[in-house]
């Protein structure tokens, strides 16, 4: 089976790199380029929800994953 591998960034997107599959809330499948990672938006403000278009730089959006 293929490995999926999920990365927070700090004050950036979540990046989404495997098999995976994308269902909005009325359960329907959101449809993407499966050959590439994807980039979810974490700030709110992306023009393109629910992936990330790099607007979390210019609304300075702050997120920095605790560490334990």
């Amino acid at each position: 089976m293929p490995e999926v591998k999920v990365t927070v960034f700090d004050n950036g997107p979540i990046e989404v790199a495997g098999p995976v599959t994308l269902i909005n809330e009325n359960g329907e499948e959101i449809p993407y380029d499966t050959s590439e990672p994807i980039y979810l938006c974490r700030c709110g403000q992306s023009g393109d929800k629910p992936f990330c278009d790099g607007t979390h730089s210019e609304c300075d959006f702050q997120s920095v994953l605790t560490r334990q």
